[in-house]
């Protein structure tokens, strides 16, 4: 069993924000293979459950916020007996291009608050990654850049990599983070 965890922060003002990318990859693999995505109140999260490639799957979005992701992510991890290497978070990165993808198979939070959430509650590195590029966001503007939504004239280029987000879950989950690097990364 694998555990996708889609980042973002719950509510209407935040839907369609940078920093809901995660969300919005997690919703269109969601689409694809027919699960719903229902709010769990005890875990505080949607929570759906599909099969990709006949692997079974959790999709998972926490609603604690993206700075406290970490914790909701172990405990369905931990529930459901899902080690930590079967485990892909997808987030928002301001230090990569617009629409650009990096599959990492572990590594450091790289600034992200929720990764570092995650890392922390797992007390560690070794789950998967899919970062998606959102664009620089300007000197001392972070904050208010990744809670912004994008500009008509993005869109066309994010919701491209939207698709190719979904396209490298499926393909991490039914080929592993190797081959999802080879293909995605760049």
């Amino acid at each position: 069993m694998k555990l996708v965890v889609g980042i973002g922060n719950p509510g209407e003002e935040y839907a369609g924000t940078r920093h809901n990318v995660g969300f919005d990859v997690v919703d269109r693999v969601a689409a694809r293979n027919s699960c719903v995505l229902s709010h769990d109140k005890r875990l505080d999260a949607r929570v759906g459950r599909c099969t990709i490639g006949g692997e079974d799957v959790v999709l998972l979005e926490p609603l604690s916020y993206v700075n406290l992701s970490g914790p909701v992510a172990v405990r369905v991890a931990r529930e459901r007996d899902i080690a930590v290497k079967d485990v892909l978070v997808v987030a928002d990165d301001y230090n990569l291009p617009l629409g650009m993808l990096r599959v990492r198979e572990s590594g450091a939070s790289g600034g992200h608050n929720g990764l570092r959430s995650l890392i922390g509650a797992f007390v560690s590195e070794g789950f998967s990654r899919l970062r998606v590029g959102i664009g620089e966001a300007p000197p001392g503007g972070a904050t208010e850049f990744v809670l912004s939504r994008f500009r008509p004239s993005e869109r066309p280029v994010m919701d491209a990599a939207m698709d190719r987000s979904a396209d490298c879950v499926e393909e991490w989950v039914r080929s592993g983070p190797s081959k999802a690097m080879n293909k995605f990364n760049g």
